[in-house]
């Protein structure tokens, strides 16, 4: 299992390296509708057991993320908006043509998913196209699998305090180095910015910034976990060995993303 989980980084990640240096705003967004897709397929199977949720307006939404490229960022927000209301409509019409096949339940399922996952992922091609974005985005990528390697080794080598029944396996020990970790390795990417890319960021914010982040990205993964709980199930998918699936290795990620959407224009 080791192995497989540090050969799905070593193949995985630069990949995900390329596409984000080399990639423009156009492919990013297409990028990230797809990992929407694919990660909305596996959070609604996981309720396939109990529930039928309405998988075509959940996959419609996830498409919006790939034409966030031109939609006029003045009416972007009216845009979403009126996107979110109208899949609500979309999900009631359901209910009321299937004269009630499609729970209530169903459709609650469904649109937790749709802002769980869409919703908070579109903040990622979000970041990306603002000024220096391309630079900013992996302070997300530090703060959730920063944290989540740190925590891992510092976990095996000194965890001995359970965290919470929820995650079994996490140690206060391992939650505690993760942030100091992912700490650390975000000091270090930003002296390389502040070096070679001159952006001359705060070094004091960005120590809050990530410190901030990866206790959220923490609380995004065991959110995730609760939800596997819930349904019974030990991954999400089996599409990255040594990971699980697409959402299992990408929960801390789209849970900090607002986040740092925010915070980290205030550098």
């Amino acid at each position: 299992m080791k192995i497989k989980r540090i050969l799905s980084v070593v193949i995985g990640f630069p990949i995900v390296a390329l596409i984000l240096i080399f990639g423009n705003t156009h492919v990013i967004n297409v990028l990230f509708s797809i990992i929407a897709i694919i990660a909305m397929y596996e959070y609604l199977k996981s309720f396939t057991k109990e529930n039928k949720p309405v998988e075509w307006v959940a996959y419609l939404s996830c498409l919006i993320i790939a034409f966030l490229g031109v939609i006029p960022k003045e009416y972007l927000l009216q845009t979403l908006g009126l996107s979110l209301t109208i899949i609500v409509a979309l999900l009631f019409i359901q209910v009321i043509v299937t004269n009630m096949k499609t729970s209530i339940s169903d459709i609650m399922i469904t649109l937790f998913g749709i802002c769980y996952i869409t919703l908070f992922l579109l903040f990622m091609p979000l970041l990306y196209k603002i000024q220096n974005g391309n630079f900013l985005i992996w302070f997300i990528l530090i703060a959730a699998w920063g944290t989540d390697t740190c925590a891992y080794i510092v976990g095996i080598k000194f965890g001995k305090h359970k965290f919470t029944k929820i995650s079994p396996k996490k140690s206060i020990e391992g939650c505690i180095g993760g942030t100091i970790g992912a700490i650390i390795i975000g000091l270090i990417y930003t002296i390389a910015l502040n070096i070679f890319a001159d952006l001359q960021i705060s070094y004091i914010y960005i120590i809050l910034i990530t410190g901030f982040l990866s206790i959220l990205a923490q609380i995004g993964d065991l959110s995730a976990s609760s939800i596997k709980r819930t349904v019974n199930i030990k991954d999400f998918g089996n599409l990255i060995p040594g990971h699980g699936g697409i959402l299992d290795r990408i929960d801390s990620v789209i849970f900090i993303a607002p986040f740092a959407y925010f915070l980290l224009q205030l550098i």
